[in-house]
């Protein structure tokens, strides 16, 4: 890499020490240890992947061993391709280049978004910022990841993040676009974003640096850390509940013995009929099959999902779910052994394409991995996610980040108390009230219609929404009970507010 090279540059300019310099590729060597020293990848420890280990009661994946296999699986995939001398990698060249040390530190910080309890805290906070503070944007993972590495989080620099490469902050875009403008980039099922209009700037910027990817598409690097994504939650979600022995072989297998059977009658139902039947054996799957045809029709085809589903059935349903794990070593060592066979054959299944479809990337899936990566996340969203006792357990934890907006929203409200509110969530208002401001002067068409008041009013929702999104799982539920007047541990709470 040249000084000159666009990819390397950052909001500010730095000059790299003699250690750093060092390095091979020192740029992005640089920015993937800013990630991994990042107090907010720390915290990843501590929030929930599934299902919470505090509810559980066993070791569980949470976000920050989930990111670092997500980093492994990313950096094989990345080598093949950024070593290939055929025309494959002249391809890859053309388009920007897939450079390892990016793909790590995109896989690395691509989950800091994410709030405390899982997606279900993200849908809570989302529905909280759009309804008590009119954020249309409301909340979204993508997109608190790339805020918090290019402002929440600092470095040494004010005012520019972590001041990370232009490569590494477009390979976290994994939807560069705000919110609303999916549908007609990446197709009608996308409801995902990757950026708030007050760090929109900031991603165009580091999308400069990669003139060969159209508008809305991800770079290399990024739809590498995304298929990677998809691999690591395919296999490590079966991995735990396979250990925590909340795979049911028998009904998994009714429900694939069913739908195989009942075949031709499940595909002459209308859709609405299959909803209403879902709790029977093999109509779920084929809800699952109706689902990849309408959103995916470029991908989708009949044929490679039966043989999906016939190689998910032999070497997951009748294969390991047959054994129950007993702890033991013999039982480590064949899942061990059935989750490597399964990362080592999905990599292998890369391809990559000038011409992507429009909800595919550069570098994507081959069409029979692609069903195979499908059929297996169905196995945990269909008999884990839909479990009566975890949908109690996850309405209870939307509850209570429902409070905490609530109780900080009146404490911000509060003129003879606001002085004494976490120093933090009000450094964090200022900030989203200086965004916001900076929007309206410099780009008033992305803020219409709104006086400085109310403008006002939304930075301060923001700045609440940052604040709570930034917790672990326990300090959510520690600061609940702190605002409730309801702790023995008065003094232990103030730590890190």
């Amino acid at each position: 890499m040249t000084e000159a090279d666009p990819r390397t540059a950052r909001r500010a300019p730095e000059a790299l020490d003699d250690f750093q310099l060092a390095e091979r590729n020192p740029d992005f060597r640089v920015d993937l240890e800013r990630v991994r020293f990042s107090p907010y990848f720390a915290r990843l420890s501590a929030v929930t992947q599934v299902i919470a280990q505090s509810g559980a009661g066993l070791a569980v994946h949470n976000r920050l061993t989930h990111s670092v296999k997500v980093a492994a699986v990313a950096r094989a995939i990345a080598m093949h391709l950024h070593r290939d001398t055929g025309p494959v990698g002249r391809l890859v060249e053309e388009l920007g280049g897939c450079d390892p040390v990016v793909v790590q530190a995109a896989a690395s910080a691509h989950d800091v978004g994410h709030p405390p309890f899982g997606h279900l805290g993200e849908r809570a906070l989302d529905r909280l910022a759009r309804d008590r503070f009119r954020l249309q944007e409301g909340f979204e993972g993508n997109a608190q990841t790339y805020r918090i590495l290019t402002r929440l989080d600092e470095h040494d620099v004010t005012g520019v993040g972590l001041n990370l490469t232009s490569a590494v902050r477009a390979a976290v875009l994994k939807y560069p676009w705000r919110r609303g403008e999916g549908g007609s980039r990446r197709g009608a099922a996308s409801h995902k974003f990757s950026m708030y209009v007050i760090d929109a700037a900031d991603a165009r910027h580091a999308r400069e640096a990669y003139p060969t990817i159209v508008d809305g598409q991800q770079t290399l690097e990024c739809s590498v850390m995304d298929i990677a994504d998809d691999i690591a939650y395919s296999l490590h979600d079966l991995d735990d509940f396979y250990r925590a022995g909340l795979l049911n072989q028998g009904t998994i297998a009714g429900e694939f013995r069913e739908w195989r059977r009942n075949l031709a009658e499940l595909r002459a139902l209308d859709t609405l009929t299959l909803q209403s039947r879902s709790r029977a054996p093999g109509y779920s799957l084929e809800i699952l099959w109706r689902r990849l045809a309408d959103r995916d029709p470029w991908i989708a085809d009949a044929g490679a999902f039966d043989q999906a589903v016939t190689r998910v059935t032999a070497e997951v349903v009748e294969g390991l779910l047959t054994v129950p794990f007993d702890g033991s070593l013999s039982a480590d060592r064949a899942l061990a052994r059935f989750t490597g066979d399964w990362i080592r054959h999905l990599q292998s299944s890369v391809e990559v394409h000038r011409e992507p479809a429009l909800r595919s990337g550069h570098v994507m899936l081959d069409q029979t991995a692609w069903h195979e990566v499908a059929v297996l996340k169905f196995l945990h969203e269909r008999f884990i996610l839909d479990r009566p006792d975890l949908a109690v357990y996850q309405r209870g934890q939307a509850n209570l980040l429902e409070r905490l907006v609530d109780g900080f929203t009146a404490w911000l409200d509060d003129a003879h108390d606001v002085r004494r509110a976490p120093r933090r969530m009000l450094e964090l208002v200022d900030l989203a009230t200086h965004d916001y401001l900076t929007v309206a002067r410099e780009h008033p068409g992305e803020l219409p219609d709104i006086d400085e008041n109310e403008l006002r009013r939304r930075a301060a929702g923001r700045g609440i929404i940052d604040y709570v999104g930034a917790l672990t799982d326990a300090q959510a539920t520690h600061l609940d009970a702190l605002l409730a007047g309801d702790t023995e541990r008065l003094w232990d709470a103030g730590q890190g507010l």
